[in-house]
């Protein structure tokens, strides 16, 4: 077969914006369209969220996909370094194909369902993290250093943009058929495979090495440790709340941590590591590394509380059905994919004329304020208030993103993209993982102190006896959690046909309609989202001091690893990330 001839590169970095935009919007719409529509999901499969054991359903839909990419994008993104970028990134759009494909035609009940979906749901992740790997080190081999600020805004405003109108898309699908949720990937998957089959061109530098087998191992064991820790972690046990204590949990963190120091020890050691470790050393590099880290830990887990707010109490408190509160909690969080929208693009464009320094760090500052004003809101708050927080935060994380990973791909040799769009990757799924972790557990610590004593109160003064009242005020507060989280009202379920016997009609119809249960979690949810935003603050924070230690605009110029990293080169009174030795600063 003859080769291709590559298209002109002015014409060709467009080509290879639209299919990665493409790529990163199908992969991130698929990370959060299943949020908003799990309560289809739970009905069409026929799983009750109260169930004692399908917390870890839930639990495994929602972090699955997310794990399985923490895993795989870094020994994703070096195999793009060595067999090519495009070929691994096309790969990636044929198994994430394939995986929807067969999400949609679930052919099981009850938890085999529910087990089916979880398998292609990593099955599905596989093909995100080939995606996810290779679209940033595509688009830096295709443009020039002074454009690609403003294509990778483009390219994350798709990714952005995708994870909210995943939440508008999945509440409009869910309403007619929950397996439309997953069908809709497919059109886009099959179009993006052929699509980057006949445009996609490997220009980028490749690296003569071979797959780092031990590092790969021990890499994935430990992460996926730490990760499934954190899952079970957020669990009951026994009569704990949380699992943080349970022997599986323990175990697995133990593990996760031995396979992880074994795993660094064998990347300073191999000739051709997977994790260049030594990518550190460049200023740049580390600093964008760190404040991104941080700032998916703060931005991971905001979805999860906001549609906690929206969808389990602030919708039903003002009279929505809980049928409909999936669909009208997306609509409602708009302004927050507005603000990315809008801030997004233009600071990449400006980061590739002022570098990243100052965008960045004010963009995590404005970030961490917006988290202030969500906190400083009463739960039941007036509408537009809230919308101008979440407007104020999208544009805070627009401001950083673009900027941020402009820089650390610049800051890379060529023939180490690859390895470094993984790295940021990883960076990237495991702080949204360990936000889940962190801002669940933490929720779940604040309800644990306020809400048995508001569900006594509340269940007791509406003609429940004090028994009955007295057990489900005292159950684990996850399943309220998770119960406000998929808009569903658990009283009918609690407190059954017993409960009958000592309420009137009149009593039952309001312990079982829209306002009581919210109205019962209103001020426990809140004593828990103090706790979490002021967190979120910290990390926010942490992350501008991060971003603003980044030094000057830096673009590594073509020189080979060993001159770039060799100890000599970093030795010569040079500062990473600002000196001519090690590249180039543009000022």
């Amino acid at each position: 077969m003859a080769r291709r001839t590559p298209p002109h590169p002015e014409r060709y970095k467009w080509i290879a914006l639209t299919n990665t935009t493409l790529g990163m919007f199908m992969a991130t719409i698929n990370s959060s369209i299943i949020l908003i529509s799990l309560p289809a999901i739970f009905r069409g499969v026929g799983i009750n969220p109260l169930s004692p054991g399908n917390v870890g359903y839930l639990l495994w839909l929602l972090q699955g996909y997310l794990l399985v990419t923490a895993v795989l994008v870094i020994s994703l993104g070096r195999l793009g370094d060595i067999m090519g970028r495009v070929r691994i990134y096309n790969l990636g759009f044929a198994v994430f194909s394939v995986a929807s494909i067969l999400l949609a035609l679930d052919p099981y009940h009850a938890g085999s369902g529910a087990l089916w979906l979880v398998l292609w749901r990593l099955v599905q992740g596989v093909g995100g993290a080939m995606l996810f790997a290779n679209s940033s080190a595509i688009l830096v081999d295709a443009f020039p250093s002074d454009q690609r600020g403003l294509a990778m805004g483009i390219n994350q405003v798709a990714a952005i943009g995708g994870s909210f109108i995943g939440l508008i898309a999945g509440g409009l699908l869910s309403i007619g058929d929950w397996r439309l949720v997953f069908w809709v990937s497919v059109p886009f998957g099959i179009l993006g495979t052929i699509w980057g089959y006949v445009s996609l061109h490997d220009n980028g530098k490749r690296t003569a090495a071979t797959i780092d087998w031990w590092g790969n191992l021990t890499f994935a064991v430990g992460l996926t440790s730490l990760l499934v820790a954190i899952v079970y972690g957020i669990q009951p046990y026994g009569s704990s709340s949380m699992g943080w204590t349970s022997p599986r949990v323990l175990g697995a963190f133990i593990i996760g941590v031995v396979f992880l120091v074994a795993f660094f020890a064998i990347e300073t050691r191999v000739s051709s590591p997977m994790f260049n470790v030594r990518l550190f050393k460049i200023r740049a590099f580390s600093t964008g590394s760190f404040a991104g880290f941080t700032a998916a830990i703060s931005r991971g887990g905001l979805q999860f509380m906001l549609i906690i707010w929206l969808q389990g109490i602030w919708l039903p408190l003002h009279g929505y059905a809980y049928s409909a509160t999936p669909l009208w909690a997306g609509i409602y969080l708009l302004h927050l994919t507005l603000g990315f929208l809008i801030a997004g693009p233009v600071s990449g464009f400006l980061s590739d004329r002022q570098g990243a320094r100052t965008l960045s760090t004010t963009g995590l500052a404005i970030f961490a304020m917006s988290f202030i004003g969500l906190l400083l809101l009463p739960t039941d708050f007036s509408y537009w208030v809230f919308a101008l927080m979440i407007l104020i935060n999208g544009m805070g994380s627009g401001m950083f993103s673009a900027p941020n990973s402009t820089a650390i791909m610049n800051s890379v040799p060529a023939d180490q993209r690859g390895g470094a769009a993984g790295i940021q990757a990883a960076f990237m799924n495991s702080g949204m993982v360990l936000s889940i972790g962190i801002f669940f557990s933490l929720m779940i610590v604040g309800l644990t102190n306020a809400l048995p004593t508001s569900m006594f109160k509340g269940l007791s003064a509406h003609g429940v006896s004090v028994t009955q009242a007295h057990a489900i005020a005292n159950l684990p507060p996850v399943g309220s959690l998770f119960s406000t989280f998929l808009g569903f009202n658990p009283l009918k379920s609690l407190l059954g046909s017993q409960a009958t016997a000592h309420v009137s009609n009149a009593q039952w119809a309001v312990l079982t309609g829209k306002h009581f249960f919210p109205s019962l979690i209103l001020a426990p949810f809140h004593h828990g989202l103090i706790i979490v935003f002021s967190v979120a603050v910290i990390l926010s924070l942490i992350g501008a001091v991060f971003s603003a230690m980044r030094g000057k605009r830096y673009v590594h110029q073509e020189l080979s690893v060993a001159e770039h990293l060799g100890d000599a080169s970093l030795s010569s009174g040079a500062v990473p990330g600002e000196v001519a030795v090690e590249g180039e600063v543009v000022r």
